[in-house]
């Protein structure tokens, strides 16, 4: 088996490492992950200049692009063999809820299974320093389940872990995505010459504690798996619009 590594917080993480010698068991693993932070960055693609890639050892690359620009790198560059699976992260920082459209790591989980693989985003919900050894440990455990069972085509899951040691964890939960609400988004500044600016990005987010979403189970100790599909057709309007007759 061929596993393909990347993430969005950059080739620098100390996460990548940390998955490269926990999947290392299951086959071989590549690296090849952004040249910088590429967080929020979507399923942004690099359309208008060349992408540079270096080799920086061993099945480890990095690239001047997006998450997405890394997977395609790798199943279309010629430059390794074509990936059995994507496994992307360790995101630094939770990745629930409405936040998966934004995310850089779950964006190359799908870029992943738009490529006909099977694919896992995983995040570790904290902004504290950690050195990603325990929550790697735990992305192998959950892989093994996961090739044991299958994973049906165009899914993938997106996985969040509870800042807490291996022997605190409350166990594993399916979850939905959650909904938070964001104060603040855009926050608007003046800098010393009296110009405005603004940044994007305010305060934490505001979650809907409701059970069984990916936010109530981390909350509780939970690590969150949460299966996540392609198709973004709401299939139940489709009849309901069908009485709308609409037309031009």
């Amino acid at each position: 088996m061929h596993i393909l590594v990347t993430n969005d917080d950059g080739i620098a993480s100390p996460a990548l490492m940390q998955l490269k010698q926990q999947l290392t068991p299951f086959g071989r693993v590549t690296i090849i992950a952004p040249d910088r932070n590429q967080s929020a960055t979507s399923q942004a693609l690099t359309l208008h200049r060349p992408l540079r890639i270096h080799a920086l050892g061993e099945d480890v690359y990095s690239v001047d692009g997006t998450p997405t620009d890394c997977v395609l790198v790798a199943f279309h560059g010629k430059m390794v063999e074509r990936p059995d699976l994507v496994v992307s992260g360790i995101n630094h920082g939770p990745n629930m809820g409405e936040d998966v459209f934004y995310s850089g790591t779950v964006a190359a989980a799908i870029e992943g299974a738009l490529q006909g693989v099977p694919a896992i985003a995983a995040s570790l919900v904290t902004r504290q320093a950690s050195d990603f050894a325990e929550p790697a440990m735990l992305v192998a455990r959950l892989l093994r389940q996961v090739l044991s069972q299958g994973m049906p085509e165009r899914m993938l899951l997106n996985v969040n872990f509870p800042f807490r040691a291996m022997a605190d964890l409350a166990g594993v939960e399916l979850t939905r995505l959650g909904t938070r609400v964001y104060e603040d988004t855009l926050v608007k500044k003046v800098d010393p010459r009296g110009r405005e600016y603004y940044w994007i990005g305010g305060e934490d987010p505001i979650w809907r504690p409701e059970p069984g979403t990916d936010y109530h189970a981390v909350h509780s100790g939970h690590v969150s798996v949460t299966p996540m599909h392609l198709n973004l057709t709401d299939h139940a309007s489709i009849t309901t619009m069908a009485s709308w007759a609409l037309s031009l």
